[in-house]
């Protein structure tokens, strides 16, 4: 009688595997709940922050725009936001409500965390490049934290998941 010993360790269907296996499929899942709740949050806080929608005032998105114009990297693109502060500071929170969602349901995922590195890419280069050292600014760890998920996606727990399973299986159900 002849034993074998099974050396194929690592499954390629769903519910198999080792540990190792799941831990990778899983991997981005915390980096996306973080992210997204982080970008829900910070769009509603500034959506209902009754002083920061403003064109002046203590704490309001034009005074911001002011302070950092001359110490940010790109000087033009405040002078471009001092345009119109409050429509800049809706068109921020609205942005980093709607990339908050799209990450935190997994829809158009890559999309969501591009426009969520744009952000923390603007924000970076204006409000907290003056930052000395620089990693005590908060927007470039952002910035490089979205680039996984505009790599990878979201390969599981999300609707971009469930839409590629429904289109591989050809009939239009989800499995």
């Amino acid at each position: 009688m002849t034993h074998s010993m099974r050396t194929d360790t690592y499954s390629s269907h769903p519910g198999g595997g080792d540990w190792r296996d799941t831990a990778t499929r899983y991997a981005l899942l915390p980096l996306r709940i973080f992210l997204g709740v982080t970008f829900v949050y910070a769009g509603l806080d500034k959506l209902t922050d009754s002083a920061f929608l403003k064109d002046s005032g203590a704490g309001s998105i034009g005074d911001m725009m002011r302070a950092v114009r001359d110490s940010s990297a790109i000087p033009a693109l405040i002078d471009l936001s001092l345009k119109n502060p409050v429509g800049f500071g809706y068109a921020i929170a609205f942005g980093e409500l709607a990339v908050g969602l799209g990450v935190l349901v997994g829809l158009l995922t890559r999309l969501a965390a591009l426009g969520g590195a744009l952000i923390s890419l603007s924000l970076w280069l204006t409000v907290s490049w003056a930052s000395d050292p620089y990693y005590y600014g908060n927007d470039l760890p952002y910035l490089m934290a979205w680039i996984p998920l505009v790599l990878a996606g979201a390969p599981v727990l999300s609707l971009d998941a469930a839409l590629r399973a429904r289109r591989r299986s050809g009939t239009g159900e989800y499995r």
